[in-house]
């Protein structure tokens, strides 16, 4: 199944950093939302933001791959949406790191509404950012 969302970050930090950047709640929570994530299969956690008159600002998630320091997956459950999310790293030969983003199974409705899509990849984008911001803190 090709994912609907799919996006490449790259950082000269080391791969030990941003996968730190990803599996540390509070790192975490500089770049995403806060949250309650451990990197341990099965655990159950959630991403909460700020609601707003369309949405409650709560991610509901489950860990599914822990693979350190090459690949974390999870349940992303929102609005009435459940879709999984793939992190991939990867170090070149020249110590910059590779960070691929998948985010696959949203609906086909989803799909077909206009700027639905998009507006992940824009999300998706900015905290991209986000984490480069965050990387430089660490």
């Amino acid at each position: 199944m090709n994912p609907d969302v799919s996006l490449d970050f790259q950082f000269t930090s080391s791969i030990e950093k941003v996968w730190n950047a990803l599996t540390d709640s509070d790192t975490l929570a500089k770049w995403i939302w806060s949250n309650d994530f451990k990197p341990v299969v099965g655990h159950k956690f959630q991403f909460r933001a700020e609601p707003n008159e369309w949405w409650d600002g709560i991610i509901d998630s489950e860990v599914l791959v822990v693979d350190e320091p090459h690949t974390l997956s999870y349940t992303w459950n929102s609005a009435g949406e459940s879709t999984t999310v793939t992190w991939t790293l990867s170090q070149d030969s020249e110590g910059k790191v590779n960070l691929h983003l998948d985010q696959s199974g949203f609906s086909e409705e989803t799909k077909a509404r206009q700027g639905a899509i998009e507006g992940a990849k824009y999300a998706w984008t900015n905290m991209g950012g986000q984490l480069e911001k965050a990387l430089a803190e660490l």
